[in-house]
């Protein structure tokens, strides 16, 4: 049988560069200065995606008002809205895009004071009339990049170029992935004072993130011969590696400077780049998994299993199922392609998951 291994020798040659390469401080200062110049603004450099987030939003809003999120998202995002002090208000979304509308805007701002536009899985949201709008009830957008860096929207204009401040994670499988790190960009006068992140991070926290890539390529080979979730229990229960919604949120540590170094090489490659996962509705689903993996795919992970994601943090947002039908549906049903796979290795697997739309 023919296994696919997702590209595995370019895999392998990233994780050795990530486990060695060397940072400095003109690093973090090149990135600063690079991201001010790409989306015009003040940038500060941030632990990760959440944490960049949280700054923005705290910028921007007062303790308790309510912001628009995307009702397909990750807990990530709850937990950045809820460290700001604000009240997450999630609005349905489109599965055709599995990005929410204005239609379904319309149905939760009131009182809103401002929308976090995400552009789902690197799929842009219709950006014009987003802002049209939120200028109409005077929203403020946050553009959130982890899924969509280097994108374009149908427009021209690139996202991370509308909003009032553009937040950036450089977390496993976002469009820039160091493992960790991530950066906020204001690009509006803000409201309140914000103090750049200028500590740190842990020796234990950079050891992981520079492992992550390895032990992931590692695992990955070792899943054709059923090994590869046993060795990834065995590295998370030694401490070796950590989930990526386990990541912490904390605004005062920036990220490492071999990340920020590997951050700048990633975004000047960055041109208009297409959607960062593959995505299709399928029904029996655990099927179809199972005859993926039959055909040498192992796929170890989807965003999203539930509407707010990863399950196991499900139970904290109390998410309004109710009135985001579509969220359910899709969180159900959906089968997204991991990124780690060259796009013409993914042909036999786009074969057996038409078979089910």
């Amino acid at each position: 049988m023919k296994h696919h291994y997702l590209g595995l020798a370019a895999r392998k040659k990233g994780a050795w560069r990530s486990l060695f390469v060397h940072g400095s401080k003109h690093d973090l200062n090149h990135l600063k200065i690079y991201l001010e110049e790409r989306y015009q603004g003040e940038a500060m450099l941030t632990k990760n995606g959440r944490s960049a987030l949280a700054l923005a939003l705290k910028g921007y809003f007062n303790k308790g008002d309510k912001v628009i999120v995307n009702g397909f998202t990750c807990y990530a995002v709850f937990e950045a809205v809820k460290a700001a002090g604000l009240m997450p208000v999630f609005a349905d979304i489109s599965k055709e895009n599995l990005n929410f509308t204005v239609e379904t805007l319309l149905k939760v701002a009131d009182g809103a004071k401002g929308i976090i536009v995400q552009n789902t899985l690197g799929n842009p949201v219709d950006i014009e009339a987003i802002e049209r709008f939120a200028k109409e009830r005077g929203l403020l957008i946050i553009e959130d990049l982890a899924h969509s860096a280097g994108i374009n929207y149908k427009d021209g204009r690139e996202a991370g170029t509308v909003g009032v401040a553009t937040a950036l994670s450089f977390g496993k499988d976002k469009s820039i992935d160091t493992i960790s790190g991530g950066a906020v960009i204001f690009r509006a006068p803000r409201k309140h004072e914000i103090q750049a992140p200028t500590k740190a991070p842990k020796k234990s926290d950079n050891f992981r993130a520079r492992f992550y890539p390895m032990a992931g390529a590692m695992c990955r080979g070792l899943s054709y011969v059923h090994l590869g979730g046993v060795v990834m229990k065995l590295f998370l229960k030694l401490k070796m590696v950590e989930k990526s919604a386990d990541n912490r949120l904390d605004l005062i540590v920036r990220p490492a400077k071999f990340e920020a170094k590997l951050a700048l090489e990633q975004l000047k490659e960055l041109k208009n780049e297409p959607p960062l996962r593959e995505f299709y509705l399928v029904r029996s689903r655990d099927e179809v998994l199972k005859k993926l993996k039959k055909a040498g795919y192992y796929f170890d992970g989807f965003w999203y299993e539930k509407p707010i994601s990863p399950a196991r943090y499900y139970s904290k947002v109390h998410f309004p199922e109710a009135d985001c039908p579509n969220a359910v549906v899709v969180a159900e049903t959906i089968i997204n392609f991991p990124t780690h796979y060259k796009k013409a290795e993914l042909e036999a697997a786009r074969k057996i998951v038409k078979e089910y739309l």
